[in-house]
């Protein structure tokens, strides 16, 4: 099904108690961690979306009960020198997670065929021949047992001035705004086209993309730790293993320790 982002404009609020929704969601999260510790997954959650789009929101209320030693936040920015000086997804490589880990990514290898499309900090045969290894990239991890999550955060011009705004007039959100976002803003067309391409070029079964309405910052929360949950639970098994027969009986020699009904 061809994605357009127009179709994700609409911002409706959230219809529901915000808070026990949330609440639910992280519980919901948190069994789905420990199913990847017991047995032995590994996950890739990748956000995208426009700058004050909601995406570090997202994120943060995603770790809110999360183990930290089982997760990882990868913000993603400019490659440096070294990261240069290779293939553009090896950086990646290098931060795939291990059996039993989830890695977050704030932003992705999808630079490629986004910023480093529309900025020229590649060339066009470069961003092109990109499809085709993103696609192999990723269908290398799945094949190897590795679920991966894709989401896209989008949100209308209107609404991320509004955002853009709120960051300038707040003293503590001030560190997450800078000139690059109005060189990226002035863009916006340049950047759609290069997003309805990635869309049509990686949005595969293997790897699907999710679209996520942003313009409602509480539903776009609810509606991105559903769709990842719904994704996480079809990968990794959620029944728990028996208690430890040696374990139990520790317990019940200590302590006196008897099974509950």
């Amino acid at each position: 099904m061809t994605i357009h982002l127009s179709d994700f404009e609409k911002g409706a609020s959230f219809d529901g108690d915000y808070d026990h929704a949330l609440s639910k969601l992280q519980h919901r999260l948190e069994k789905i961690q420990v199913a990847h510790i017991v047995h032995g997954k590994r996950s890739v959650v990748m956000l995208e979306g426009w700058d004050g789009a909601g995406k570090g929101g997202i994120i943060k209320r995603m770790t809110g009960l999360l183990d930290p030693r089982y997760v990882k936040v990868w913000s993603i920015g400019a490659p440096t020198e070294e990261e240069l000086g290779h293939h553009f997804l090896w950086r990646f490589w290098t931060r795939l997670p291990a059996n039993r880990h989830i890695a977050i990514y704030d932003r992705s290898w999808y630079g490629r065929v986004l910023v480093e499309r529309v900025e020229g900090f590649c060339t066009e045969r470069e961003w092109k021949r990109s499809y085709d290894e993103i696609n192999e990239f990723e269908a290398q991890q799945t094949d190897s047992g590795t679920a991966i999550v894709k989401l896209f955060i989008h949100i209308t011009q209107k609404e991320q001035d509004k955002q853009l705004a709120e960051r300038i007039d707040d003293p503590f959100k001030r560190w997450k705004t800078g000139t690059e976002d109005y060189r990226n803003r002035a863009r916006r067309e340049d950047y759609l086209d290069a997003l309805h391409d990635m869309f049509a070029r990686t949005d595969t079964r293997w790897a699907p993309w999710h679209v996520i309405d942003g313009n409602d910052r509480k539903a776009a929360r609810i509606a991105a730790l559903t769709c990842i949950a719904d994704a996480l639970e079809k990968h990794v098994p959620m029944k728990m293993p028996d208690a430890d027969p040696a374990v139990v009986t520790l317990a019940r020699e200590a302590f006196g320790y008897e099974p509950k009904d």
